[in-house]
């Protein structure tokens, strides 16, 4: 425990912006004072050693739990409910030693009460999938094996029959019970430390992927996605439209109001246009106030729909700024993918469609039917 611990805190004296990170450590410390007090037992009372003991086993399990809603971004949970279920654990545990001595009631109890924390960590952590998440997964799996052991633990040693309350504890304890504990608790560590290169991969991943202005994939990332839906639609033969949108007059805006302005515009028209996609669509931001966004699944009327009703959108709610409000407009291409065509091909046609928008007076969306056809829409 002490190595582990020791190990949890280098990691997260390097990385404390993983979430979870500290509480976990915490929880470790707990378990490694929970060590001491069962080394030092004979040192100290029956109801001094119990009163310890159960407060840090309590407090371990809490804190596994709490660090597990924090690494999934969960909501902090109220202190009252941790406090109030470790408070009745080691009340009713010093009461079964020193007022009505109970030891297998006691043994259940304490079982018991520790396995609720490490299932409700489990069920924290089990989210997003095995195949996409597998140290998630691997932790739960960890904590959720512990849980049932301390669950079946009253039943193999007969609720306490086992065990004299009179004995020494630590040799009482079965061999069972010690390599379970090991096996346990090193593969939850295991399982957390894997979870630290998760969230270093994923952040490192999203730095990769996505534009830090406006939080939509940036070009690089927008072209692979849209490689991936060009495929997916040659394999089922479905249609595939583009869509490039450009803010008109941006550099009034920048020139006028100053570019913390034109972020904010940037970053109003994101959320505008992320109201009006489906979750399939993909948006990206291909440059400046450049954006492109890729519909699978759609024909010429159903883009045409989508492209319009954006740009209404768009000239319906302007963006609140403290100097008030300001009034945007965008001008949109749509080209649809035809068979055989490249990203980078139908992406140009789709530029082609944004220009001609703007030379049609902005405001405008241009619906490219086909290389050699177009409408306006």
């Amino acid at each position: 425990m002490a190595m582990v611990t020791t190990v949890l805190y280098a990691v997260w004296h390097f990385n404390r912006r993983i979430p979870g990170l500290r509480l976990w450590t915490l929880s470790y410390l707990c378990g490694f004072l929970f060590s001491l007090v069962l080394m030092l037992r004979e040192q100290m009372s029956e109801a001094v050693a119990v009163l310890l003991a159960q407060s840090l086993v309590g407090l371990m399990g809490y804190l596994c739990l709490l660090g597990a809603r924090a690494y999934m971004g969960r909501e902090r949970l109220w202190h009252g409910y941790g406090a109030g279920a470790i408070g009745l654990m080691v009340i009713a545990s010093v009461y079964l030693t020193v007022v009505q001595p109970a030891f297998g009631v006691r043994f259940l109890m304490n079982s018991w009460g520790s396995a609720v924390f490490y299932l409700l960590t489990a069920g924290t952590l089990a989210r997003g999938g095995p195949q996409t998440y597998p140290a998630r997964y691997l932790l739960a799996l960890a904590a959720s094996a512990h849980a049932l052991f301390l669950l079946l633990r009253p039943l193999v040693f007969g609720l306490g029959q086992a065990l004299d309350p009179a004995a020494d504890l630590i040799l009482a304890l079965p061999q069972l019970i010690v390599l379970e504990s090991i096996v346990a608790m090193v593969l939850m560590a295991f399982g957390i430390l894997i979870l630290t290169n998760e969230f270093t991969t994923t952040a490192l991943r999203h730095l990769a992927e996505v534009d830090p202005l406006t939080s939509v994939f940036n070009r690089r990332a927008f072209l692979t996605l849209l490689d991936k839906a060009i495929s997916q639609a040659r394999r089922n033969q479905t249609g595939l439209h583009v869509l490039v949108i450009d803010l008109d007059h941006f550099k009034r805006i920048n020139d006028t109001w100053g570019h913390q302005c034109g972020d904010d515009v940037l970053r109003h028209f994101v959320g505008v246009a992320t109201a009006c996609l489906r979750n399939e669509d993909v948006l990206g931001r291909l440059g400046g106030e450049e954006f492109a966004i890729v519909l699978p699944g759609t024909d010429a009327q159903g883009a045409g729909a989508v492209a319009e009703r954006l740009r209404a959108l768009v000239v319906r709610q302007p963006m609140l700024a403290e100097h008030g409000p300001i009034a945007l407009t965008v001008s949109v291409g749509v080209a649809p993918y035809l068979m055989g065509e490249s990203s980078g091909a139908v992406l140009q046609r789709a530029d082609q469609a944004m220009y001609r928008a703007k030379q049609l007076g902005r405001n405008q969306v241009y619906l490219q039917e086909a290389p050699d056809t177009a409408s306006v829409g």
